[in-house]
């Protein structure tokens, strides 16, 4: 049994019509097949182009975006990481930096760390002001 279809009527250019036989021409090709498959890939395409169109510029711009804040984010740690460790060393109660102050420098520093990641596990926030965090 076949598909059910609808019959349309349209009008070609010339030149189309033309090229239009000749693909049907081929060995299992039919009008009413190349056209039904022309028209499907049009209506794809131009879904396509709408969703680009739509929110193609929107998603390049949020993308770039989050690249210059992971950027921003890997500079602030960074920069955090170095100046809690020269704080650290500078009061590390030793007056040289020899390896026992930098042992203890070091030291402060994984409890630091320790102590962020517990802080992140919590959920505490320190930039809150205290009531906030006590609230929380």
């Amino acid at each position: 049994m076949k598909a059910e279809r609808i019959r349309h009527q349209f009008l070609l250019e010339p030149a189309l019509s033309e090229k239009l036989e000749t693909l049907a021409r081929r060995p299992g090709a039919t009008k009413s097949g190349i056209v039904a498959k022309a028209i499907e890939a049009f209506i794809e395409r131009r879904g396509e182009n709408e969703l680009d169109q739509r929110y193609g510029k929107r998603l390049d711009r949020i993308s770039r975006e989050v690249d210059r804040v992971r950027r921003d984010v890997e500079i602030v740690v960074e920069s955090l990481a170095l100046f809690i460790r020269f704080t650290i060393t500078l009061n590390a109660h030793t007056p040289a930096p020899d390896k026992a102050t930098q042992a203890i420098a070091q030291e402060r520093f994984q409890k630091f760390v320790e102590q962020v990641g517990r802080h992140i596990a919590a959920g505490k926030k320190s930039l809150l002001p205290r009531s906030e965090d006590d609230a929380q």
